[in-house]
């Protein structure tokens, strides 16, 4: 398994420099006193577009329908970014496509950049994106299910091929690529107290080999530097595995909980100390520094059956400003009998997605979760799942400081 991550980590850097390089080509954008930070689960990933299970499933799905610049579905999810114009927002699972011109750039160039039904088209000359642990391959029964399938549960992150569900980051801003810190390989054994999987006996879930080699990551953790005119604003994306789809061992659950601990931890001065990135370097974000976490964390401090203190934590962090939840009509007119509805960010019913500033160097000054009433302006954009996505797209906005 060494060699699977070892290409891995070749193939981010190798692919990524070039892909990044040509964006930052584009003139910057002037700095602004208020920016708007969003995030964003499009569920632009194959099985979206055709059958689960399908023989073959891969990336090249995405690209043939971002290619075409006329699925009406990422017409509807562009449509959406087009009307809130967040200048710095995260998009989960987009599958990872290697070649920027028939990913994440054919997206911005067949979807984004021009006007459509009265909206302003809008680019993002910035972006970053890099390999996933969802689908990566490995040669262990990780569900115990008797079977060593490679891929679903059997891989490093649940996925049916090699970046399915994978992240891409678009900024109007400059990204600083040479400071950018990616923990796709950090060892989820190397976390202290890392909530380690038994079986009901007590015995290990994972075999010693499978979990010396376990990544804490389900995809990747970023840390991405966003220059806004002479102030550097620290982008932290990531995508929690969903704490489902599993047993009393609630091995899901738990990794879940770490994948959100990471972050707290990060930005907590000396608690980050056993951290370290794929090039090596050591230690956490450092005091006095502005960021914004980003993600579909797939946990309420609230409801679902995630362990909830992991993202209790992470919101009542002192460094973090959790104090408003991004809210919508539609969420509550979905759920009238749920007293939680109106924070809502998703369409089966619970707050899964976050943007959360820090306190030093902003102010927020509005916020909101794109999920309109029926009968409302746009309301057709989420009518349906299959209108744009199981998510709604949640943003925050913020005065620098």
């Amino acid at each position: 398994m060494k060699s699977l991550l070892l290409s891995g980590s070749l193939l981010c850097l190798g692919l990524t420099s070039p892909g990044l390089l040509k964006a930052q080509t584009a003139p910057a954008a002037g700095p602004l006193s208020e920016i708007t930070f969003a995030t964003y689960n499009v569920s632009m990933e194959a099985e979206n577009y055709i059958p689960r299970g399908t023989p073959g499933n891969s990336e090249k799905v995405l690209i043939k329908e971002l290619a075409s610049g006329a699925n009406q579905q990422i017409k509807n999810i562009a449509q959406i970014i087009k009307t809130v114009r967040p200048d710095v927002i995260l998009l989960n699972e987009f599958d990872y496509v290697k070649n920027p011109a028939e990913g994440v750039g054919q997206f911005i160039k067949g979807y984004l950049k021009a006007d459509s039904n009265g909206a302003k088209g809008i680019d993002y000359p910035y972006y970053y994106y890099s390999t996933v642990n969802t689908g990566q391959p490995t040669p262990y029964d990780l569900d115990r299910n008797g079977k060593t399938e490679q891929y679903g549960s059997d891989a490093w992150g649940f996925g049916n091929y090699p970046g399915q569900y994978g992240m891409v980051l678009l900024s109007r801003f400059p990204i600083d690529t040479k400071a950018i810190r990616t923990f796709q390989h950090f060892k989820w054994k190397d976390m202290p107290d890392a909530l380690k999987t038994t079986t009901e006996d007590g015995a290990d879930w994972y075999a010693p080999e499978a979990w010396a080699q376990f990544p804490l990551s389900s995809k990747s953790h970023w840390d991405i530097p966003v220059k806004v005119g002479n102030k550097t604003i620290h982008v932290l994306a990531s995508h929690p595995t969903p704490p489902s789809f599993d047993g009393k061992e609630d091995r899901n659950g738990k990794r879940n909980h770490d994948e959100i601990r990471f972050w707290n931890d990060y930005i907590t001065a000396g608690r980050g100390n056993y951290i370290y990135d794929d090039k090596g370097k050591k230690g956490g974000l450092a005091s006095n520094t502005s960021f914004v976490i980003l993600g579909d964390q797939n946990a309420s401090p609230d409801e679902g059956n995630a362990i909830p203190d992991g993202i209790r934590q992470l919101i009542a962090n002192p460094a973090v400003n959790g104090t408003t939840a991004p809210a919508s009509k539609g969420g509550t007119e979905h759920s009238p009998a749920n007293a939680f509805a109106k924070n809502h960010t998703a369409f089966w019913r619970m707050r899964a997605d976050y943007v959360l500033p820090s306190r030093k160097g902003f102010k927020i000054i509005d916020s909101g979760v794109f999920w309109p009433a029926k009968g409302e302006p746009m309301a057709e954009l989420v009518e349906k799942r299959e209108s744009s996505s199981d998510h709604r797209l949640v943003w925050v906005r913020v005065k620098v400081e």
